[in-house]
C-alpha cells in the first residue's frame, strides 16, 4: 500500500527522505512539532539514525512501515525523525540522556520527551514486538502516571544540565607537562593493545586513527623504534583486512571480530581522512610502498565515488545494497573460479577463499593473512611478479563488482568531514606527491570556502547548491585544521588567515569563558534544553581537543598569545583526566606532546624558500610547522623580521618559543636543529 508522503518529503537529508513514506507521521526537529506536543499534549518520541546504518534500516522495516505499528506511533505521539549526522548536538543530548538512565547507547536511538522536551525513557533497537509493547506502556504512563513520567524528565534534564567542568572534575590549575607522564600516558595505552592482531585488544575493532597518530608522534619524538613498529604492525593488519577494501580502497567504520575481518560495511568519509593522513605518515616515515599503496587505491576510491562536482565529499556509502550488509563486496567461490582461470591458487591463498565461504551465508570477503613474498613463494613467483598479477586480476574483479548495485549513497556534503578529508589529502600529497591527491586537496580547500562559509558563518551540511544547518564546533575544529594542513602543502598564505578568521568567528560563538572550553553547540544559535561540551576523543577527536591544537598553531604561526594560552589552559584543565584514562583523550595527549616537545617554528625566506619547504614537509617530524616565502613582504609575523642570504637565497630560520637558532641555508642543517625527547 502507497502512502502519501509525511512533513520529511521536504528534507534534504537522505536519511530522513527514506522515512519520508512510511505512514509514521513523522516531522523533521523543529518549531512546528515541538509546538503540536505542547497543544495535543502528547509525549515526543525522537528516533535518531543515519543513513548508512544497518540497524536503523531493519527496525524501519520491522515498525515504521508497519500499518499497525505506526498507528500506534501517530496515536501516542509526536514522532521526530532526526539525522545525527545533521544534527550531531541534538544527537550528544539525548545520547547521554539515554545513558545517564544506565542504558546501552547506539543507533537507532529511540528517546521518549516530555512536550518540554525533556527525556524520560530511551533505548537502542527493539524488536517490533517489544516496541509495540512499549509505545502502549507508554502512552498509558503519559496518561495514568503524568506527573512522575514529568518529575523522572526533571531528573534527567537537571543531569544533562551539569556542566563537564564539574561533572568530570576537571582542573583549574597550570599546565605543568613532564617527560614522566607522557610516558606514563603511553605505558598505559601500550597495555591495551592487541600483539596479535594490532589495535586495541577489544572487540569490534574500532581503528581509532588518533591513538596511532599519538604513539607514531610519541615514538618519533622519543626514537623509539619498536614503539613505532608496533603502530606499523597495527596499520599493516588494518590494511591486509576485510575492513579494507581490497579491491578499490577505503575503509569501513570497524570490523565486528576482533581480527579486522568481517567489516561493518559502510564507509564514512571521516575514517577515511583521517587514516589517510596517518598512512600518509606511515609512509613518509618507512618508505614502505605497503602504505603507498593504501593510500593510492584510496584516493582513487573517493575520486570516482566520493567526489562531487563543485570539489566537495559525500558523507558516506552504506553497509547494504539490495537490502543484503555487504551484499556488494563479498564473493562466491564459484564466481571466482569462473573468473580468474589460472590465477585462482594463489588469489585463493592470498585472500583466504574457502569454498564454502570464509564468512556467513556462503560468501567470501577478502582478507590477507600473510605477506605477498610468501604467497609468491609458495607459487613459484618472485614478488613484483605477484603484484603485477594481482594489479591485473583485482581490475579485473573490480570491473565487473562495480556492475552490481551499489549501496546507498549518502550525497550530503558535511563541512567537518571534508576538513579532517582535506588533512588526509594534504598529508597524502606529502607522502607521495600524487598529484590527484593535490588536485583534491586544492578543489575542496577552495569548494569549503566558496560553498560553505557565507558572510563569515560555517554552515554544516550542503546538497543541491544550498548550504543548510549553521555548524557545530567540529565543524569549525575540522575545517580550520585542513586549512593548516593545506597551507603547508600549498604555501599560499590566505589559507592560514581564513583558518585565522574563522577561529575567531568560533571563539566569538562557542566559547565559554567561564569553563575555558569551547561548547559544541552555538548557545545563541538556538534553545536546547542543554549545552554541551565535547571532550572525549571517539572515532573522531573531540572537537575541543581538535581546537586546543589549533589554537596552539595558529598561535605560532601569528605569534598569537591570546590562543596559546587558551590552548595551554584547555589542555591543562584535562590534564589530570588524561593521566588517569588517556585511552579517549590520546588526541588531548597529543596536544599535550605538542607542548612538552618544543615545537620548531620553521621560517624560510628568500629565493629558493617554497624549494626548501617542500623537502622539508616531505619529510614527517611530529610537531613542527613550516612557513616560506620567497619575498620579504609575507603578511605572517612567523616569517617578518627574517632575511635571505647576502645573494638573496633562502635561509631557514628554526626558532623554539619565538627564540631562533642560528639560521641554515641546508635543509638537513635545519633538521638537526630539531629537538627530541630523549
Amino acid at each position: 500500500m502507497s502512502h502519501s508522503p509525511n512533513a520529511l518529503i521536504h528534507s534534504k537529508s537522505p536519511y530522513l527522505l527514506q522515512h519520508a513514506y512510511n505512514p509514521v507521521q513523522w516531522f523533521p526537529w523543529g518549531p512546528e512539532a515541538l509546538e503540536r506536543s505542547q497543544s495535543d499534549n502528547k509525549p515526543i518520541l525522537v528516533s535518531i539514525g543515519y543513513s548508512a546504518c544497518h540497524w536503523c534500516h531493519v527496525m524501519e522495516r520491522e515498525s515504521f512501515e508497519d500499518e499497525e505499528t505506526a498507528a500506534l506511533m501517530n496515536e501516542g505521539f509526536v514522532c521526530i525523525k532526526i539525522d545525527r549526522e545533521e544534527r550531531p548536538d541534538l544527537d550528544n543530548i539525548y545520547m547521554d540522556a539515554v545513558q545517564a538512565m544506565g542504558l546501552q547507547g547506539g543507533w537507532p536511538l529511540n528517546v521518549f520527551l516530555m512536550p518540554n522536551q525533556k527525556p524520560f525513557y530511551g533505548g537502542t533497537y527493539f524488536p517490533n514486538k517489544n516496541w509495540k509493547g512499549l509505545l502502549k506502556n507508554i502512552k498509558e504512563a503519559f496518561a495514568k502516571h503524568h506527573d512522575q513520567l514529568a518529575e523522572s524528565a526533571e531528573g534527567f534534564g537537571r543531569s544533562l544540565s551539569i556542566n563537564e567542568k564539574e561533572k568530570y572534575g576537571l582542573s583549574d590549575g597550570e599546565l605543568d607537562v613532564s617527560k614522566d607522564e607522557m610516558s606514563k600516558i603511553i605505558t598505559q595505552l601500550e597495555n591495551k593493545f592487541d600483539p596479535e592482531w594490532g589495535g586495541m585488544n577489544r572487540v569490534p575493532k574500532f581503528p581509532m586513527p588518533s591513538i596511532w597518530h599519538l604513539v607514531m608522534d610519541y615514538a618519533l619524538a622519543k626514537d623509539d623504534q619498536g614503539l613505532l613498529e608496533k603502530v606499523f604492525f597495527t596499520l599493516k593488519k588494518i590494511g591486509m583486512g576485510g575492513i579494507y577494501d581490497q579491491l578499490r580502497g577505503g575503509f569501513s567504520r570497524y570490523s565486528v571480530d576482533g581480527e579486522w575481518f568481517a567489516p561493518h560495511f559502510e564507509k564514512m568519509l571521516y575514517d577515511n581522512g583521517q587514516l589517510m593522513a596517518l598512512y600518509a605518515k606511515a609512509y613518509q616515515v618507512s618508505n614502505d610502498p605497503f602504505y603507498e599503496e593504501k593510500l593510492t587505491e584510496t584516493l582513487q576510491w573517493l575520486e570516482a565515488e566520493m567526489l562531487q562536482e563543485e570539489g566537495g565529499f559525500y558523507a558516506a556509502q552504506d553497509a547494504d545494497s539490495e537490502g543484503v550488509e555487504g551484499k556488494f563486496y563479498t564473493w562466491i567461490h564459484a564466481e571466482l573460479k569462473s573468473i580468474l582461470g589460472n590465477d585462482q591458487d594463489w588469489f585463493f591463498e592470498l585472500y583466504n577463499i574457502k569454498e564454502t565461504g570464509n564468512w556467513e551465508d556462503g560468501v567470501n570477503i577478502l582478507f590477507q593473512t600473510q605477506d605477498l613474498n610468501v604467497v609468491a613463494k609458495n607459487h613459484g613467483l618472485n614478488e613484483t611478479q605477484l603484484k603485477n598479477q594481482l594489479k591485473t586480476v583485482k581490475s579485473k574483479l573490480l570491473d565487473i563488482r562495480n556492475k552490481r548495485i551499489f549501496p546507498g549513497l549518502d550525497d550530503k556534503v558535511i563541512s567537518g568531514w571534508n576538513g579532517l578529508m582535506l588533512s588526509g589529502l594534504s598529508q597524502a600529497y606529502l607522502a607521495t606527491q600524487n598529484p590527484l591527491a593535490l588536485n583534491m586537496a586544492r578543489n575542496n580547500a577552495t569548494f569549503l570556502k566558496e560553498k560553505m562559509l557565507l558572510q563569515g558563518i560555517l554552515y554544516r551540511s550542503y546538497k543541491e547548491g544550498q548550504t543548510y544547518t549553521p555548524a557545530f564546533l567540529e565543524d569549525y575544529a575540522a575545517v580550520i585544521q585542513g586549512w593548516i594542513s593545506y597551507y603547508q602543502v600549498s604555501l599560499e598564505e590566505k589559507w592560514l588567515l581564513e583558518a585565522k578568521k574563522l577561529m575567531e568567528k568560533a571563539i566569538e560563538d562557542f566559547w565559554d569563558d567561564q569553563d575555558g572550553l569551547f561548547y559544541y553547540n552555538n548557545p545563541k544559535a538556538e534553545k536546547l534544553i542543554a549545552n554541551k561540551k565535547e571532550i572525549f576523543d571517539n572515532v573522531i577527536p573531540a572537537s575541543n581537543s581538535m581546537m586546543a591544537r589549533n589554537l596552539h598553531q595558529l598561535g605560532i604561526y601569528f605569534y598569537e598569545d591570546s590562543y596559546m594560552e587558551k590552548a595551554r589552559s584547555m589542555v591543562a584543565s584535562l590534564q589530570p583526566l588524561l593521566v588517569k584514562e588517556p585511552g579517549f583523550l590520546t588526541h588531548w595527549a597529543n596536544a599535550y606532546l605538542e607542548h612538552l616537545l618544543p615545537a620548531a617554528e620553521v621560517g624560510i625566506v628568500g629565493k629558493g624558500a617554497l624549494e626548501k619547504a617542500k623537502s622539508m614537509t616531505m619529510k614527517y617530524t611530529p610537531n613542527s610547522l613550516v612557513a616560506a616565502s620567497e619575498s620579504s613582504d609575507s603578511q605572517l609575523p612567523l616569517l617578518q623580521g627574517k632575511t635571505a642570504d647576502s645573494d638573496g637565497n633562502a635561509l631557514i630560520y628554526v626558532c623554539f618559543n619565538r627564540t631562533c637558532m642560528r639560521p641554515v641555508s641546508e635543509v638537513d642543517a635545519a633538521f638537526s636543529q630539531f629537538p627530541k625527547l630523549s
